[in-house]
């Protein structure tokens, strides 16, 4: 079997490694794909991503032809809701990998235009808000060129199915099931209460228009990249879904959107610092205390209080740092 291996940060470095060691035992044939060369993308029978679940959304971010299926892997002690295996099973995995025993899950991608130029698809979520957080943003949401509302509001998320259990679900939206064919969109914080999160057909193009705040507003993928928007966002069904490697045995997405949901009910007890906390490390993936309090812009005593609170209650785990021993990073265990 001929795999890839799509890496493109110096930090998965050492996962890398790991990796390809036990492949090249295994006797598969291995390439390596760096950032910006995904050429072998459909000339391989799988791809590996290294990096979790940001691996795998920064990987369909880059490729928007046609792609082997991609399985991702999670280096060990941390946990994926795209990634499907632990670094340390991998080995033990080969022999099934190598007779294609698993499913492919063809997921459906949001193509995405910001002032009529067309930007890198994602597979999560699109985001647009003020540059300033308190910030309301004035904008017309229009479904198939037909205006739905007006609306005043801290901004707007669409997500897919996929998305639906990440930030969507964070500002109020509902959980939908991977394999449903539909966008759910949610004006977060609106001035009027009747703006209730909509669930749409993928076959219909949703426009934000008209957009306007006191300070420049920015569109955010997949909760990565940003970039900034002076009128309108345009998105629609991307033409190439993405193809994710379930192996047999793993989690189901019913049993992952469970486990969510006891999340949920957590967190209307649980303190606003350490809400933060979560969503930071979902999106960042593993982070010192000390990168948790820059990116968070929280107090180190108030950052150390919230990952106590979250050690506590099993929502994040503390291991040493492969790049220096001497530090410790956190990590969500959901």
């Amino acid at each position: 079997m001929k795999v890839a291996i799509s890496v493109n940060k110096a930090r998965d470095s050492t996962l890398l490694h790991q990796i390809k060691k036990v492949l090249d035992y295994g006797g598969f044939s291995v390439q390596l794909m760096r950032d910006g060369d995904y050429s072998v993308a459909r000339d391989v029978d799988l791809i590996i991503s290294a990096g979790g679940d940001r691996g795998i959304l920064d990987y369909f971010h880059k490729v928007v032809t046609d792609s082997a299926p991609v399985l991702g892997i999670y280096e060990s002690d941390s946990t994926g809701f795209l990634a499907q295996l632990d670094v340390r099973d991998l080995e033990a995995s080969l022999n099934r990998i190598d007779k294609g025993n698993f499913e492919i899950d063809h997921v459906f991608r949001i193509a995405v235009k910001v002032d009529g130029r067309e930007v890198e698809p994602v597979l999560n979520d699109v985001a647009v808000f003020p540059s300033k957080s308190a910030t309301l943003m004035e904008h017309v949401l229009k479904i198939d060129d037909k205006t739905v509302w007006r609306d005043n509001s801290d901004g707007l998320i669409l997500s897919t199915p996929t998305g639906s259990t990440a930030y969507s679900m964070s500002a109020g939206g509902p959980m939908v099931l991977q394999k449903s064919q539909v966008f759910v969109v949610v004006s977060v914080n609106s001035l009027d209460n009747t703006r209730r999160p909509l669930i749409i057909p993928n076959d219909t193009t949703v426009e934000v228009a008209d957009i306007v705040s006191r300070y420049h507003c920015e569109i955010v993928l997949d909760g990565g990249t940003r970039m900034g928007i002076k009128k309108s966002l345009q998105c629609s069904k991307h033409l190439v879904p993405a193809k994710l490697v379930r192996l047999s045995g793993n989690p189901s997405i019913v049993s992952l959107i469970a486990k969510k949901v006891r999340l949920a009910e957590d967190l209307l007890s649980m303190p606003p610092s350490a809400k933060l906390l979560l969503k930071t490390l979902e999106y960042e993936g593993a982070l010192s205390q000390k990168d948790l309090s820059t990116r968070t812009m929280l107090p180190e005593r108030t950052v150390r209080l919230a990952l106590r609170h979250l050690l506590t209650r099993g929502y994040v785990k503390k291991k040493t740092s492969l790049r220096d021993a001497r530090q410790r990073i956190y990590e969500l265990k959901l």
